[in-house]
């Protein structure tokens, strides 16, 4: 056991309890038809918002629950086991907006925009890919262009969790491409701002009732009081809210992982063949017992990622390891939960089938596992 888990903390054991009770009987029983309608989730985001999930992290002088990111990486995973896409909701306002506004924002702008988003009374995103540059951040298009009193946005951003719904952008542009990474910035963006447009949602393969958007800045003007940090730290505040944002995602997977493994052992334990549960078969108990073992490897690994974030030590590499290993773990976990439950698993009045198509995208945003790898191997062969 170790300190600050649930197996030794009371207080982490109640919130973990409350957490898991509060998804079973609120989100799980609408994720079929959140799943199938890609209506958004806003009752059940409000609701988390009034349990103090949407700002976990946040301090509480900036309305915040200032809980730490162990206890955020529990509870996401409770999240997402009921509802992937309400998990990745609450992950991106979490982990991709208030944190780098908490981090590197101006006492006002943390009154303007992050007490609400702790609050849950408004919703954030995080705009850094764009068409042309998803794993490759630093050659953004997007332009800021200086005019008086502030910025005028003119570019375009793809891939953007939240992008309907959110009140709040933490975007990303340069103004200047021809110094690189040097010139990129940060901006919080009133979605409300003239100019400022969702361009396209996309129709997706998983976690249908979070939006996907690709927006369009159309000169939209930004106060020169909404520039997050100084010019030229954009690229600096992007990779360092990514470390913490791919906790989130492997939380995420967990979730998903989580759903699929439980819903397994119930199969095997009730569906019978040759007169017998499928759970006495040797080549069924050997992948739940597979199953088991990714599960729990991924989870240790990202908790351990958290324990350093929270102990304020550097965590790049762990958080990219434990983002790898949940990502793929989910992605095998899910594929063979549908081989557990045969043809079943393969019609959608089974949850694995929806646990399958949300688990991939796991492997690919907030860093692909390629990416993810070069990352960690960048960390180890830089402590030679």
């Amino acid at each position: 056991m170790i300190h600050g888990w649930p197996e030794t903390d009371e207080s982490k054991k109640m919130l973990l309890d409350s957490v898991r009770e509060f998804s079973k009987s609120e989100i799980a029983p609408k994720a079929k038809e959140l799943d199938e309608t890609g209506r958004f989730p806003s009752e059940i985001v409000k609701q988390l918002g009034e349990m103090g999930l949407m700002g976990m992290m946040v301090s509480e002088e900036w309305g915040g629950a200032g809980m730490d990111a162990v206890s955020y990486a529990m509870c996401m995973e409770e999240v997402s086991s009921a509802c992937a896409s309400t998990g990745v909701i609450m992950s991106v306002n979490n982990s991709l907006v208030c944190w780098p506004i908490e981090t590197y924002g101006t006492d006002e702008q943390k009154k303007k925009f992050l007490m609400p988003l702790a609050k849950g009374e408004k919703l954030g995103m995080f705009a850094l890919s764009e068409p042309g540059h998803g794993s490759d951040p630093a050659g953004l298009e997007c332009k800021a262009t200086k005019v008086q009193g502030g910025y005028k946005i003119h570019g375009t951003k793809n891939w953007i969790t939240n992008g309907k719904q959110a009140d709040f952008c933490v975007l990303f542009a340069t103004i200047d491409k021809a110094l690189g990474h040097k010139g990129i910035c940060a901006f919080v963006v009133d979605t409300k701002s003239p100019g400022f447009q969702v361009a396209k949602l996309e129709d997706k393969l998983g976690i249908c009732a979070s939006s996907t958007a690709a927006l369009f800045f159309d000169d939209v003007f930004v106060p020169q009081d909404c520039l997050l940090g100084k010019e030229g730290q954009g690229f600096k505040i992007a990779l360092s809210t990514l470390d913490g944002g791919r906790i989130g995602i492997a939380s995420q997977a967990l979730g998903i992982a989580k759903c699929a493994f439980e819903a397994s052992k119930r199969f095997a334990s009730e569906r019978e063949q040759f007169g017998a549960p499928i759970a006495r078969i040797q080549a069924i108990q050997w992948f739940i017992a597979d199953m088991a073992t990714r599960l729990q490897a991924a989870r240790l690994l990202t908790w351990h990622a958290a324990r350093l974030k929270d102990a304020g030590q550097k965590y790049t590499k762990e958080a990219a390891m434990a983002k790898l290993a949940a990502a793929e773990a989910a992605m095998w976990i899910t594929t063979k939960a549908i081989q557990v439950h045969g043809g079943y698993g393969y019609t959608k009045d089974y949850v694995v089938e929806r646990n399958f198509r949300d688990a991939k995208i796991t492997e690919i945003y907030e860093g692909t596992s390629e990416i993810q790898r070069l990352v960690i191997a960048a960390q180890e062969f830089a402590e030679l």
